[in-house]
């Protein structure tokens, strides 16, 4: 049977508030892990954002918090080393993952935190939600199914988010948005509905944002 993958909608007015007031209150930089004996105790819900080398975390998560230099954002793939650890006040973790795929940096950098990715997904209790970002002017890659086939043996939901949906125009966005429902029929763990962002011009972040405040 196929499972459909609508378009998140905007958040209602109140609950778009309440998650912009948790967005505006205190965010900090709590750590970068480089091993799994590292991380923060699982005393509090997290979502992390994984996506391939470059495809605009870091710049999702400064719009996301409306902090311009919280995460690093840089054009150089496979900047993010670590797993980076962000307080959401007291409510939760943000987590941004290393980016998977091509990255300019040693092949045994690159395994290691790789590794460390993987060890993170499969082993995190208090994990709960995987957001899978995937580049609108490209869509779903070989590389993106790697990181999706993952989450599905780690059993972690996921949720596809959109970046860069300012690039393309509203053709190019139906159909990648088409293309990414038809690659997700084989991910079981996947949610049934698709965030489009723009970090630059906002879009969709406040339907981000309430989807995470939302999660307990």
């Amino acid at each position: 049977m196929k499972v459909s993958f609508p378009i998140a909608p905007e958040p209602e007015a109140e609950i778009a508030e309440e998650a912009r007031l948790l967005f505006a209150g205190p965010i900090d930089f709590l750590k970068g892990v480089v091993a799994m004996d590292g991380l923060p105790p699982a005393d509090r819900p997290e979502v992390c954002f994984a996506g391939r080398s470059n495809v605009g975390k870091s710049s999702l998560i400064n719009a996301l918090t409306g902090r311009k230099s919280l995460a690093r954002a840089s054009n150089t793939p496979g900047r993010t080393q670590e797993v980076n650890y962000f307080t959401l006040g007291e409510k939760a973790y943000l987590v941004d993952l290393p980016g998977y795929g091509f990255a300019k940096a040693p092949v045994a950098v690159v395994a290691k935190w790789q590794a460390l990715l993987k060890n993170y997904l499969q082993g995190r209790p208090t994990l709960r939600r995987a957001f899978a970002l995937i580049d609108s002017r490209h869509g779903v890659k070989d590389v993106d199914h790697e990181i999706l086939r993952l989450l599905d043996r780690a059993a972690v939901p996921f949720q596809v988010v959109l970046t860069k949906t300012d690039k393309i125009n509203r053709q190019e966005l139906d159909a990648v948005v088409k293309q990414v429902e038809e690659a997700l029929q084989k991910h079981p763990a996947a949610y049934p509905e698709i965030v489009v962002t723009s970090s630059e011009k906002g879009e969709g972040i406040a339907t981000l944002r309430a989807i995470i405040a939302g999660l307990d």
